[in-house]
């Protein structure tokens, strides 16, 4: 049986053993297990700098008008891995606009479904992209194609349809590479995929917001362990992560929405 002295705190204790006769030293301060510390949300400006301004939405933030985004993609827009559906990155990112736009209504809406190509994505865009009216279009592409190890001609010619259909609707549009997890990078034609959406969006002269690179920044150079960013299945982020996507993201489409603010007033002033 378990001496009672331990159910007690210290002071407790050494009343009941002085009211016994017996002696007890002082019981030592009980020091709070250390809790493991939130890793920094950080990325290098070379790696989250959207290359082109987004026209569309300086023109929604220079006139005040709502902006609606739509994010399209598989399980890691759907957001796979967070622990509730307001974890995922669309909802993280609606919350991170806010205080970068906090006079502009805007609305993030999330359209991703679990285990779609870039096939089946373009086979919804009329019902979850076009319908929606977006000014701007996120388009995470690339990671299942890989994980099953699908040729890159089968994403290639989807991907292209779709950011024309875009272009041409006057939508901005960035498109999502693949995540830098475990079950992503381990498999042999990754580094294909990530060259071949890299060059697809600079030929539709389209955005890219490299998460791959910036993943991988993570863990080869902040030294982060997977588990800070990558949920227990070794493929899906998780709540941290999402987080820190949805964050370096706001940050980019911020600057490259102001950017476009800030070319068009030079423009008229040299004119």
């Amino acid at each position: 049986m378990k001496s009672p002295l331990k159910f007690f705190g210290a002071a407790a204790a050494l009343t009941i053993a002085a009211a016994g006769g017996v002696s007890l030293a002082p019981a030592e301060p009980v020091v709070p297990a250390l809790q493991a510390a939130t890793p920094q949300c950080s990325a290098p400006a070379d790696l989250t700098r959207l290359q082109l301004p987004l026209r569309r939405m300086a023109q929604h933030v220079a006139g005040g008008q709502p902006l609606t985004i739509v994010a399209i993609g598989s399980s890691s827009t759907y957001g796979a891995g967070a622990s509730s559906s307001e974890r995922s990155y669309p909802s993280r990112l609606a919350v991170e606009l806010k205080p970068l736009f906090p006079h502009l209504p805007i609305t993030v809406i999330n359209h991703g479904v679990n285990g779609e190509e870039s096939k089946d994505m373009l086979a919804r865009f009329d019902h979850d992209v076009f319908s929606e009216k977006p000014d701007l279009v996120l388009w995470q592409v690339g990671s299942n194609s890989v994980l099953r190890d699908r040729p890159l001609t089968e994403a290639n010619a989807p991907m292209r349809e779709g950011l024309k259909r875009l272009r041409d609707a006057g939508i901005d549009v960035v498109l999502v590479n693949p995540q830098y997890s475990p079950k992503v990078f381990t498999k042999h034609d990754v580094d294909g995929m990530v060259a071949l959406i890299d060059l697809t969006a600079k030929e539709a002269n389209v955005d890219l917001f490299r998460r791959f690179a910036i993943m991988r920044y993570w863990k080869s150079t902040l030294n982060l362990p997977f588990s800070a960013f990558v949920s227990p299945d070794s493929l899906h982020m998780n709540d941290w992560g999402y987080g820190c996507w949805a964050k370096l993201m706001a940050g980019s489409l911020h600057e490259a929405a102001t950017r476009a603010i800030s070319t068009a007033v030079a423009g008229s002033v040299r004119r």
